[in-house]
């Protein structure tokens, strides 16, 4: 019984892997309308994430920048009988930056960013409910940085990342139509000593989920990057963000149940199985802690921008992911009650390529339209694929403008169209009811992101 139902039942809940989606590229509303490009370009204060070497040709003494994404976004499950769909909270992303530049050559500034987070809800119903139901992801940057200008076509910068941020995640413990079976395996069990109380309504509900939530403890990081003009029209930028693992130490869990009505089985049934000398139907997860790491990969990235006329500036940047580091997660428990629940599952995701192009023009002194695309690879193996935040090979298109209202102060605007391309993914489903089968769905995903942002120099 407990191979069964602690080991075998608990592997589920290491759906908090979150797939690749959880780096989030909204970290400009300027640069979101190119496709988030800007390793090139000289963006003042926001150069700080893009290529903190950029903040060195700032023309003014301070630049100030911020703002704020709406993600609506939309993920089904084809499943073969039914297309689930998830009914996910909108996303917020944002960010602030502050820069100060005191010589011609020497810049310092200060990022608030989250450069990584989700949120996803599939309810607490649906086919795949013991594998995931809702999961969210916080993740926050502060960066402080200095950028210096070695000659006047050359700069140079870095910044240390600091990082803090959260999990939240729910699951079934018992895969959803599966409380009867359970109920009648324990009657027999038990030779009628526990005889199953539920009628035919409780078919298509999940019994029991476990809520897991953490913070993660302060982690560092660091930003380097360089710019040069190789004339008045050409520019090339390289960036690098390291990687950071968020910790988290003493994550707790809690038990639900559908109603009153199971909650009250499964108490007497634990104390039952526990007085015949048996371990319980369900790991007591909420007497103790738990450890768990999650990766935020490292990125290099490489641009380069042309100034094809006055008016009209083109960019392309390349950017390579590092997400090979994200080998596996597992969750460890303590104390001793909960020897055998550790788990840890393979993740072993593939190092990718994010391919970005972006076109600026200055329509006026007070217009600046921005269009951009971009194509972004998924680490996912499909063999090992998991809905927590399903991962696929995405086509962003983006518009943007900016609006001059006076001299150095500007209302920016931008939206981001992107497209899932559908994938076919299985995984060996954990469910102790069904062994040795798999969970098999085709997934798609779309979503519209705007942006409003606000930036000042001076």
């Amino acid at each position: 019984m407990k191979k069964l139902l602690l080991t075998k039942l608990f592997c589920l809940l290491m759906l908090a892997s979150f797939a690749e989606g959880y780096q989030v590229n909204l970290l400009s509303a300027k640069q979101s309308g190119m496709g988030h490009t800007g390793i090139a370009l000289k963006l003042g204060a926001e150069s700080m994430h893009f290529n903190p070497a950029g903040m060195a040709f700032m023309n003014k003494g301070f630049s100030f920048s911020a703002g704020i994404s709406g993600i609506f976004a939309d993920i089904s499950c084809d499943s073969g009988a039914k297309t689930w769909n998830t009914d996910n909270p909108i996303g917020t992303p944002a960010y602030f930056y502050a820069a100060y530049k005191p010589t011609d050559n020497l810049a310092f500034g200060l990022a608030f960013t989250t450069p990584y987070g989700n949120s996803l809800e599939w309810g607490k119903n649906w086919a795949g409910a013991h594998m995931v139901q809702d999961v969210s992801l916080k993740a926050y940057y502060f960066q402080p940085t200095v950028s210096y200008k070695v000659l006047d076509n050359l700069s140079i910068g870095a910044g240390m990342m600091i990082m803090t941020g959260s999990f939240d995640l729910n699951k079934g413990l018992i895969a959803r139509g599966f409380l009867n079976p359970l109920a009648n395996g324990i009657e027999a069990k038990t030779g009628g000593l526990i005889p199953n109380p539920f009628d035919a309504s409780y078919n298509d509900v999940v019994p029991a989920s476990v809520n897991l939530n953490g913070d993660a403890e302060i982690a560092y990081g660091f930003n380097i990057g360089i710019l040069y003009d190789f004339n008045d029209k050409l520019s090339f930028g390289l960036s690098y963000r390291s990687k950071i693992s968020a910790e988290v130490e003493k994550g707790e869990a809690e038990i639900s149940y559908y109603d009153n009505g199971v909650k009250g089985y499964f108490t007497s049934v634990n104390a039952a199985l526990i007085g015949l000398g048996q371990d319980p139907v369900l790991p007591p997860l909420d007497k103790g802690t738990f450890a768990a790491s999650l990766p935020m990969p490292a990125n290099t990235t490489l641009g380069v921008a042309f100034k094809a006329t006055e008016k009209l500036t083109l960019t392309a940047d390349i950017q390579y992911v590092e997400w090979s580091e994200y080998k596996e997660l597992g969750f460890d428990f303590s104390p001793s009650i909960l020897d055998g629940a550790d788990v840890h599952i393979k993740k072993n995701y593939d190092n990718t390529f994010i391919y970005r192009l972006g076109a600026e023009y200055v329509r006026s002194e007070m217009f600046t339209f921005r269009a951009g695309a971009y194509f972004d690879e998924t680490p996912v193996d499909t063999d090992n694929y998991y809905p927590e935040t399903p991962g696929m090979n995405k086509l962003g298109l983006s518009v943007g403008s900016t609006i001059t209202l006076m001299e150095g102060l500007d209302i920016d605007l931008a939206l981001l169209y992107i497209k899932g391309f559908d994938i076919d993914g299985t995984v060996e489903d954990p469910n102790p009811f069904v062994p040795n089968t798999q969970y098999a769905g085709t997934y798609s995903s779309t979503a519209f992101v705007p942006t409003i942002g606000l930036s000042y120099s001076f």
